[in-house]
């Protein structure tokens, strides 16, 4: 389905530079820092570096969080979803799991919902963060 203009928002425009600080990327991408750090949590490919105490990301870090923004608030994928569309079409390959899908779920896009509480209380944290 093709987005109509009003679905659309204009990207921001990226400055010319090597590298940018945690409040510059915030201000570039419209969410707080603690929500930048909670998603390089999240996002494997995300990864800034970090030097003296200080993040410091580039352009394509920055393209990067701009996507998942994207897809995590115009088109509404959950933090799983969003990270399994981004690996899908990154072009790289995935990142070993810590333990591997039981044999009947081998194959499948988008493994069985989690059993344990952990992974529930995560999600709920980042829909927390997401809300506030």
């Amino acid at each position: 389905m093709a987005e109509t203009g009003a679905e659309v928002q204009a990207k921001p425009e990226i400055p010319d530079k090597l590298y940018f600080q945690i409040g510059e990327v915030s201000r570039l991408a419209g969410v707080g820092a603690h929500v930048l750090r909670f998603w390089e949590k999240e996002f494997p490919a995300l990864a800034p570096r970090k030097a003296g105490g200080r993040r410091y990301y580039r352009r394509k870090d920055v393209e990067l969080l701009l996507e998942i923004k994207h897809l995590l608030y115009e088109r509404r994928f959950t933090i799983e979803g969003a990270r399994l569309y981004l690996e899908a079409h990154s072009g790289r390959p995935r990142a070993a799991r810590a333990t591997a899908p039981a044999p009947n779920e081998q194959g499948k896009l988008f493994p069985a919902p989690p059993s344990g509480l952990d992974e529930i209380r995560r999600e709920l944290a980042a829909i927390l963060e997401i809300l506030k």
